[in-house]
């Protein structure tokens, strides 16, 4: 019991510098100028694959590359992951760079709300009454932002589109996040190194010409990317699913408040109305998924009583326990109970 309740603490810690991690990177971004956006997203792209793949040698974790490589739809599947996430990516930086932080945050917010509509819309999924109610508070406070922006939010919803779409491409490809991240920044680095040359040959980028530090920092793309990763990985297989889906809004909530308070962009009483419905939507959310798991979990324990010599639970296999990050992972992208967010 002590050694369960040590490793539900670790995981509790890994979260949230995972999450927190998450929700500091816009502070990391605007260090990177005068670099562009489209730089620094070429920059992450080939620095995180070089992480990544350090970090998979020193783990020999290599067995799971035959198998994507035999298999087409996969192959597919990870390649439009790549071509998502790389758009959520550059929008989100951005969207930092240009003093939009708070808008961006808003993105992350409502994910999953849109995760929820995406799952209605292609996956013909019921929900529950407490459900639609989110969706529809979420669906008015974006009529409400609207009114307060004088156009529709369309960094937030880029953000939160992008990456619902992403998850459900990752939910059909279900490999583990580190292996995912190696596949999809795999994808991308031929474009983003060919990127980085050509505008190296005109003279267009700044990784070399700014001086040893700034090289460095675009070089630390690749751990910015992957070390929350990491702890995520670590978080997923030792907390339950409702505590990671109460973690998840750690991430916007501090890029929320890194807008307000430390960027000082404006918000004015719409835009605070605004951001209350969709944290209302999301309490109700979260009340919902709290609520099913708790009678999920009544039922189940009632089952086992009718059974007088019911075998003791079995641990999961070791090769299931391995994948459990990316189902974590999937169940933050797609799961209309608790939504968790990657990698900004």
């Amino acid at each position: 019991m002590k050694s369960n309740d040590g490793e539900q603490r670790a995981g509790l810690l890994y979260g949230v510098a995972a999450y927190g991690l998450w929700g500091l990177v816009p502070l990391f971004w605007p260090l990177l100028k005068p670099s562009g956006a489209v730089e620094i997203l070429a920059h992450r792209m080939v620095w995180s694959l070089a992480v990544v793949g350090i970090a998979l040698l020193a783990l020999r974790r290599w067995a799971w590359l035959g198998k994507l490589l035999r298999d087409p739809r996969k192959l597919a599947l990870i390649t439009a992951a790549a071509v998502v996430i790389s758009v959520n990516w550059g929008i989100y930086i951005w969207a930092v760079n240009t003093g939009r932080v708070v808008e961006a945050s808003l993105g992350y917010f409502i994910n999953p709300l849109v995760t929820i509509a995406i799952g209605v819309l292609l996956l013909k999924e019921r929900l529950r009454p407490a459900q639609w109610a989110a969706v529809a508070t979420g669906a008015v406070a974006v009529l409400v932002l609207t009114i307060g922006y004088g156009q529709p939010p369309w960094i937030s919803l880029a953000l939160a589109f992008s990456f619902a779409v992403y998850g459900l491409a990752k939910k059909k490809v279900n490999i583990g996040g580190l292996e995912s991240l190696a596949a999809e920044t795999a994808v991308l680095f031929l474009p983003a190194l060919g990127f980085l040359l050509w505008q190296g040959s005109r003279g267009n980028i700044t990784f070399g010409t700014e001086g040893f530090g700034h090289a460095a920092l675009l070089a630390a793309t690749g751990l910015v990317t992957a070390i929350p990763l990491v702890a995520f990985g670590a978080a997923a297989i030792r907390v339950p699913l409702s505590t990671l889906g109460l973690l998840q809004y750690l991430a916007p909530m501090f890029q929320f408040l890194l807008g307000v308070l430390y960027f000082k962009e404006e918000m004015p009483a719409e835009r605070w109305a605004g951001f209350s419905l969709v944290w209302l939507a999301l309490i109700c959310l979260t009340w919902d998924a709290l609520r099913t798991a708790r009678r999920t979990r009544a039922r189940a324990l009632a089952a086992l009583k009718l059974v007088p010599d019911a075998p003791a639970a079995v641990p999961p296999p070791a090769a299931e326990t391995a994948e459990a990050p990316d189902r974590v992972a999937v169940a933050r992208q797609g799961a209309p109970a608790l939504d968790i967010p990657p990698k900004q």
